[in-house]
């Protein structure tokens, strides 16, 4: 029996059914991820009166409905919108190229349909309803059959899906690239709060002579070299992120009294940290303030890094006018050009008296008492730290480049890496094993950064190879500045909690649900503070 011709082309027509929804399938994928950094990027193109015009709706939006998770659930109408939309578009290109200009452009009214009530959506901080989203969906929906039921050639559909997917991947990838970079910008910038804190607390500091003279007698306390008493280190040049480290210490210690803090800054804001320790009280406890430009000692002929510091060339590697774009943005952060970020590497040149000391990072919380770290076993090692092997973290090969054999020679790619952030140092074992003559030996090795690139930890890694007690996690949970689900119950478990990362607890895209652990230490009655900070 002869066959009509329809029925030879029907298992076609679902071949290519097949083939047009899988491509589309990854279309529409691609899509939403363009859609939602679009909305975030169109967010941040907004002028600054307009923000301050919508700040209630904009705290609407981030208390009532979370735009990006509504749009990716399966059993919202907006995940339903987005989907069709983007598969709209698709038959946008494919009619256009078919010279269906009706088709393209009764497709491309309704799409703008969809991008209209998706972003009021975005905007009242509520979820499309089935009213609002049914009329579009189904008219949307008979255009979409429409379109498929038109003649197009298989494989031009297929080669004009593929690129476009390749297009929309390119897109996406370059919008994730500058949201990189933007948020990098915004951790670099010092916040003008901040500014005017350190600006109020100079004029202070230059104006009192009786400030200025308590400070030098302060320097020759004998509480300062008392190895009875319990000493902690913060490296710094932010007055208010010092001040919250210092105030939750003392705060959750048992002893506040026998704690004695010694705070190195720059000359820039040397004068303000003093201003700020001297005119505050921190329950008789000793702080002390240093000048890091008044170590003479620490010069290029004795440290290999303020020699690489000074260095023309390396600055432009980093931060010239043509930068190398393999190189990873938050390599470019300036902090890694500061002395105060490498002097951690000199403690027992800084405090040549002392025996055990703790360092803590300026972006740390601590929330319960740490005098028994200095009762803890080290078992004859320098530094004790906290691993981080089994958390979202890395082993020694994500930090070196284990390709050269300096480096693949010596140490164990697998050798579970530790943090910066809170430390305790046995200053007697760091002396007898020399630790800062290592680290300037692998300073020297890494002249042309072929072994690491910048930053402390890599070289930390090798100076403290095999000198390092790990520590029970609980003393130094991390990941705050960039971690948005860590566990409630890991954060209050934790003795010292550290934002490390970009979102610092100052910065205004600090993660809102852990801000409040860092701001309950601020001292809110401080008339600066209630001028520059909360004001």
């Amino acid at each position: 029996m002869r066959r009509r011709a329809a029925d030879y082309r029907r298992p076609v027509r679902r071949r290519f059914s097949y083939w047009i929804w899988a491509l589309l399938g990854l279309f529409s994928i691609a899509g939403l991820v363009l859609f939602v950094l679009h909305h975030n990027q169109h967010e941040d193109r907004v002028d600054p009166p307009v923000l301050e015009r919508n700040a209630r709706a904009e705290q609407v939006v981030r208390e009532g409905l979370n735009f990006t998770e509504e749009i990716l659930s399966a059993a919202s109408f907006s995940r339903q919108l987005a989907e069709q939309m983007t598969l709209a578009k698709a038959y946008v290109i494919i009619a256009k190229e078919h010279n269906n200009l009706h088709l393209a452009w009764e497709l491309s009214k309704k799409i703008r349909s969809c991008q209209l009530l998706l972003s009021k959506a975005a905007m009242r901080g509520e979820p499309i309803t089935l009213d609002e989203a049914e009329p579009i969906i189904s008219s949307l929906s008979s255009l979409i059959f429409k379109a498929q039921d038109a003649h197009y050639d298989i494989a031009t559909t297929i080669m004009t899906m593929r690129s476009h997917i390749q297009a929309l991947e390119e897109r996406a990838n370059a919008a994730t690239v500058q949201s990189t970079v933007f948020g990098q910008l915004v951790a670099e910038c010092l916040p003008k709060s901040l500014h005017c804190l350190k600006v109020k607390l100079t004029v202070d500091w230059l104006r009192s002579r009786p400030l200025q003279d308590a400070a030098e007698e302060r320097r020759n306390s004998p509480r300062l070299v008392d190895n009875n008493l319990y000493h902690f280190c913060i490296f710094s040049d932010n007055v208010l992120a010092t001040s919250v480290v210092v105030n939750s210490t003392i705060i959750n210690a048992d002893h506040p009294k026998q704690i004695v803090f010694h705070i190195v800054t720059n000359g820039v804001t040397y004068g303000s940290m003093q201003a700020w320790f001297l005119n505050n009280d921190f329950k008789g406890s000793t702080i002390e303030v240093q000048n890091i430009e008044e170590f003479t000692w620490l010069n290029a002929s004795y440290a290999p890094i303020v020699k690489q510091l000074l260095d023309t060339d390396s600055r432009a590697y980093y931060f010239g006018e043509y930068q190398d774009l393999r190189i990873d943005p938050k390599l470019r952060n300036p902090k890694y050009l500061s002395l105060l970020n490498h002097v951690r590497f000199y403690i027992p040149e800084i405090y040549p008296q002392l025996e055990k000391i703790v360092f803590l990072d300026d972006d740390v919380v601590v929330q319960k008492d740490l005098t028994p770290l200095f009762s803890l076993d080290l078992h004859g090692n320098v530094n004790g730290a906290v691993e981080t092997c089994l958390e979202a973290f890395h082993r020694y090969y994500k930090y070196l480049n284990f390709s050269n054999a300096i480096i693949s020679s010596k140490f164990d790619p697998q050798a579970c890496g530790w943090a910066f952030g809170m430390n305790v140092f046995d200053l007697v074992a760091w002396r007898k094993a020399d630790v800062t003559a290592r680290y300037h030996h692998w300073l020297e090795q890494n002249a042309d950064y072929t072994l690491w690139k910048l930053g402390t930890l890599p070289p930390a890694l090798l100076a403290f190879y095999g000198l390092t007690e790990p520590l029970d996690r609980r003393w130094h949970v991390l990941g705050l500045g960039f971690d948005l689900n860590i566990d409630n119950r890991l954060i209050e478990s934790a003795a010292v909690i550290h934002f490390n990362g970009n979102m610092k607890p100052w910065l205004k895209l600090a993660i809102t649900r852990y801000k409040p652990l860092w701001e309950r230490y601020i001292n809110q009655s401080h008339p600066y503070v209630q001028d520059c900070v909360t004001g």
